[in-house]
Parts: structure tokens; sequence; C-alpha cells
């Protein structure tokens, strides 16, 4: 597809949302109108030449929102999940601007029901149209229109397996016009995949000149052929070809990616877990409000359970004990004092009866514990103060639990060392799998398996999977 025709189609796609914006306001408002209007004074009612300008400005800045989305960049390679996401996020921006607007122009029209209707319909009917542009682009595609054809720079298995890929894909409308590489050990193997080889690195350049190429995956080697990928970069670059680079270059087995920019400089991130974001800003809300509500809710359980700590046995009410967090950030965790006043000092006498494996510590009698420490591990109630710490963000509701640093300077594996990557909880998949009756070793790997999987359907399983497990008290120690 040529750069006009291209080009006319993505405004014919701007002008199209626009169309769905405009219908969204105009069905919203009939909604939240419908009780005091018909649908013919609706439409005959006079717009005034401010209200005009507001929703003039309106339309500009929903067109702003949708395209700083990326909404109209290419979404050749972009998954539909990540466009989905990409459209709901800014709809609903788009609608939280219509709220601001309502306030600051005292917009009477602009209800609650009007913004949920609104966004519903923008959101369901954008996400219909790029699902259908999609399901087009794709059949069109595999007929051997819209394609682009590409150059694999590098013959190794990174480059070739690139390559199956795209010929798995044929929606995705490429075509591998062929690969470029100089003569190396592993040529042998590439020559029996019945790929071709359209030039050697030297004659590179002058194969773009004299070809027809849209794109440049380059998967050479950094480290040994750092300076010839550079070459070819830049000369696609004075060309006006684009250029991809792919992103595993450390060949890394568990870490995702990101391309990230902080003033000009473009970098490569690797990460595991969730990056930031909006799942995260949302984690940490609902930590911030169950938190604050379980402390004025559980107050006076919390004051009764704390004079009965007191009075049962000398010494305070908490315990507080420093342990580590986010990657690895020492922090005070707070728990209802459940042992003597000198059990730490007695930790050595029964060190030797440990009942679990690995460096942490577990002993089902521990001759340490207090009458009522037995009750509040038996019922997990001396875990509540550990809301505090989930309301100071040291802690979130649902992670692997913190442990203390004699555990940590205990482990002999840097794998398990990965559940340090996201904030400490007071609940996880350990805790409703059996707890310490479980052995350390599948402890950690479901603490990775949390990281790995994690999402906030999975905080909210585990949270109404960790009540029932507290009253069966199973594993408890």
């Amino acid at each position: 597809m040529n750069n006009a025709r291209r080009r006319l189609l993505l405004d014919a796609l701007k002008l199209f949302d626009l169309v769905l914006m405009i219908s969204a306001f105009v069905m919203a408002a009939l909604a939240a109108l419908s009780r005091t209007v018909t649908v013919t004074e609706f439409f005959s009612m006079r717009v005034k030449i401010n209200n005009f300008a507001i929703f003039s400005l309106l339309i500009i800045v929903w067109h702003l929102i949708f395209s700083l989305s990326g909404l109209y960049s290419s979404h050749r390679l972009t998954s539909p999940r990540t466009e989905a996401i990409d459209v709901i996020r800014a709809s609903t921006l788009g609608t939280l601007v219509i709220l601001l607007g309502a306030i600051v122009f005292r917009i009477r029209l602009a209800t609650s029901l009007f913004l949920i209707v609104f966004w519903l319909i923008s959101t369901s009917t954008t996400l219909s149209s790029r699902l259908v542009l999609r399901v087009i682009l794709a059949w069109v595609r595999k007929r051997g229109r819209n394609l682009r054809d590409i150059v694999i720079v590098g013959t190794n298995y990174r480059a070739l397996e690139f390559a199956r890929r795209l010929r798995s894909r044929p929606e995705l409308g490429y075509r591998v016009v062929g690969f470029v590489d100089q003569d190396w050990h592993g040529m042998d193997a590439f020559r029996r995949s019945g790929y071709t080889l359209a030039s050697d690195i030297e004659s590179f350049l002058q194969f773009l000149r004299n070809s027809v190429v849209d794109e440049v995956m380059v998967a050479l080697p950094f480290r040994s052929m750092h300076d010839q990928a550079s070459r070819i970069a830049t000369a696609c670059e004075e060309q006006g070809i684009t250029v991809r680079v792919l992103t595993n270059i450390f060949d890394l087995k568990i870490a995702r990616s990101s391309a990230e920019e902080l003033e000009g400089d473009s970098m490569i991130t690797h990460f595991t877990g969730c990056a930031e974001g909006w799942p995260l800003l949302a984690k940490r809300v609902l930590d911030f409000t169950i938190s604050v509500l379980g402390i004025i809710l559980l107050s006076p359980l919390l004051v009764v359970v704390g004079a009965l700590v007191k009075l049962t046995s000398p010494g305070p009410v908490l315990f507080v004990q420093k342990r580590l967090g986010l990657n690895k950030r020492p922090f005070d965790l707070y728990k209802f004092r459940t042992m003597a006043l000198d059990a730490e000092e007695r930790m050595r006498q029964i060190e030797h009866l440990n009942e679990v494996s690995g460096p942490v510590f577990k002993m089902k009698n521990d001759p340490r514990v207090t009458a009522m420490g037995k009750f509040l591990r038996k019922t997990s109630l001396d875990e509540l103060p550990q809301l505090f710490n989930v309301l100071k963000s040291e802690m979130s509701l649902v992670g692997p639990r913190p442990l203390p640093a004699r555990d940590y300077n205990g482990f002999n594996e840097d794998w398990q060392r990965r559940r340090f990557s996201v904030r400490p909880g007071v609940t996880c998949l350990w805790q409703i799998r059996g707890r310490s009756s479980i052995p350390f070793q599948q402890w950690m790997e479901l603490d990775l398996q949390y990281i790995d999987k994690w999402s906030l359907w999975l905080d909210f399983q585990i949270l109404m999977r960790t009540i029932p497990a507290v009253f069966r008290g199973s594993g408890a120690v």
C-alpha cells in the first residue's frame, strides 16, 4: 500500500472515530433526557453558540487523546488484546475529559447516566470497528494485498524462528525478501532451512538501493557485530526504511520486554511480573481502600485482641520485626505478639528442632509461643496489624510473604530471590495451599507462579480463598 492511499484510509478512520464519538454523545444525551424530552423535541432544540464551541473543543480533545494513545499508529504487529487496552484507556480518558468539562462549564447534561452510556457506546463501537478492521485487513493480506517486504539481517536461530513466525501468520501481511549475513560456522543450518540469502553484509547497502524493502529486521549478535548492525541501521535511517530489532538480545527465558524513551534516548526494558501501569495502580488503590475499611471495621476486634495479649503475658502488644520488602527494602512488620519476651534469645536453643525444609524456621509445638499466641496463630488474628503495613504501602493484601533477613541469608539459589521483585503481601498462594505444611521449595515455586500469572482477578481469587483457609486453620503454626 502506497503512502497516499494509507494516508487516505487513515484520515477516513479518524473521521469515522469522530462520527462514532458524536453518535455516542447523541445517544447518551437521549438517554439522559429521555424522562423529560421526547426524541422529536431533542432534535428540534436550538444549539447555542457557546455550547457549539464547547462541543467542538471536546471533539478536538477526543481526537488528540486517540492520536496520543497510538490508535492511529500501525498495529500490524500489535496483539488484539493490546489494541483493545489502548482503546479502553483512550475512551475512558475521553469520558473523564467530558466530566471535567461538565464541571468547569457547568453542563447539566453530563449526568452520571449520560457518562456511563457515553462510555459504554463509545468504547464498544470503537472496539468493534477495530475488530472489523482487523478481520478485513487479515482477509486482504491473506490474498496477497497490503503486504510489506521485509529483509532479515542475520541467519542465526533467532532470525530463522522469526521468519517462521511471520510465515505462520499470513494475516500480518509480511513477505520475507531474504536474509543478509556473512559466512559463519552456522551457515549450513541456514542453507538447510530453505530460505534465500539475498546479500552479504558488505554489499547490503547496494542491495537496499536497488531493491524494494519496506522493513529491515536486525537479528545479529550485538556483542560481536555491533558495528555492522549500527551501519545497517544508519543506512536504513538515511533511506527512510523502517528498522526493527529483536529485543531479546540477552536470550532471557522469563523476562518480557517493553520499549520506552527518556528525553530522546530509546530504551528496551526487560521485566518479570507486571510492568508499571494502571493494573498496579488499581491494585494499590484496592489495597489502600480495603486496608482503611478493614482497620475501621475491625478496630473493636483489634482493641480486644490487643488487651488479651497484654493481660495474658508480660510484654508489648505488638511484635515488630525487620522484614525484607519490595526489592529487599527493609521495613518494620507488625503482628500481635504470640511469643514470650525472650523468644529471639531462645532461638539458638531450639533451632535444631526445625520441622520444615529450607532456611525458614517452623515448629508446630514451639515452646516460646504463649497460650494466647497459639489461638492467635491458629485463627491468623496475629496478622491483622499488617493492615497498617498495607496502608503504608510497605505491603500489599496479596503477595509473597515477607521474610526476615535471617531467612533470606539462607537462600542458596538466585531464582528464589525473584520473589522480592514484587511487594510482599498478607496472603498469597502459599496461605491457601497449606501454609507451613508444604516444603520450602514448593513455597518458593508458588510465589513465582503468582508473580508470573499475576492479575487483579487472581488477587481476588486468593483473597476469597484465604477466608475459608483461615477458618480451617490448615497448616497454621
